[in-house]
């Protein structure tokens, strides 16, 4: 089951994965602390906040990991440079106690600052880690289904369905429509199976002039 996981994400974004820090675990930081800190941390939200919006244009854009990088690097990097620098203004102006519950979510991110901030570095790198959170959800749930799986051999196949299903998801396919497809061309995927994965298969359609997939 886990070595089919490893089929739902490319490596290399895994490895910017496992470098990357979460910053939406850096801003639940800030949420946490807005009661008494109302001001200052409605600043730190916003400003996230703009930075999460150029990451979902890039997405609406279709831009790939390159070209999203060099649209954050213009976009973005601006916007967290300013972050970076009201952060240590806060301690050097003497603005906030570095034991309050403000001071100790400025020092989390600063002391992560490189590996917050790696999506301005390393193509493919993400904002947070919140698709691996939900990939480990559905391990989770598949988990407790598997309970009532009666032979070995079905388990097997559960977990195949369970891979093939969530990187569907994450490729915006439709997995029944995927499934479907599959099967109507069995010959050609026989012959080239890399042309019939998730993440591509509608092109593969497309250019053979056949039935249009779903969403």
């Amino acid at each position: 089951m886990f070595q089919r996981e490893l089929w739902i994400i490319p490596l290399s974004r895994y490895w910017a994965l496992s470098r990357a820090l979460d910053n939406a675990h850096a801003r639940r930081r800030f949420v946490q602390v807005t009661p008494n800190f109302p001001q200052e941390c409605r600043f730190v939200l916003e400003t996230l906040g703009e930075v999460y919006r150029y990451d979902a244009e890039a997405k609406e854009r279709g831009l790939l990991p390159e070209a999203r990088l060099r649209f954050h690097q213009e976009h973005s990097e601006p916007v967290m440079k300013q972050l970076h620098a009201w952060f240590l203004a806060q301690f050097e102006e003497k603005r906030v106690e570095p034991n309050s519950g403000l001071g100790e979510a400025i020092t989390y991110c600063l002391k992560h600052w490189e590996r917050l901030t790696l999506f301005l570095r390393q193509a493919g790198a993400p904002l947070d880690s919140n698709i691996v959170e939900r990939a480990l959800k559905k391990c989770i749930l598949h988990r407790k289904n598997s309970l009532f799986y009666k032979t070995e051999n079905g388990a097997e196949v559960g977990d195949l369905f369970m891979s093939v299903i969530h990187t569907c998801e994450l490729n915006d396919a439709n997995p029944f429509d995927y499934l479907t497809e599959l099967q109507k061309h069995a010959d050609e995927l026989a012959q080239n199976p890399a042309a019939w994965m998730p993440w591509n298969y509608r092109q593969t359609l497309e250019q053979t002039g056949r039935s249009k997939p779903t969403v």
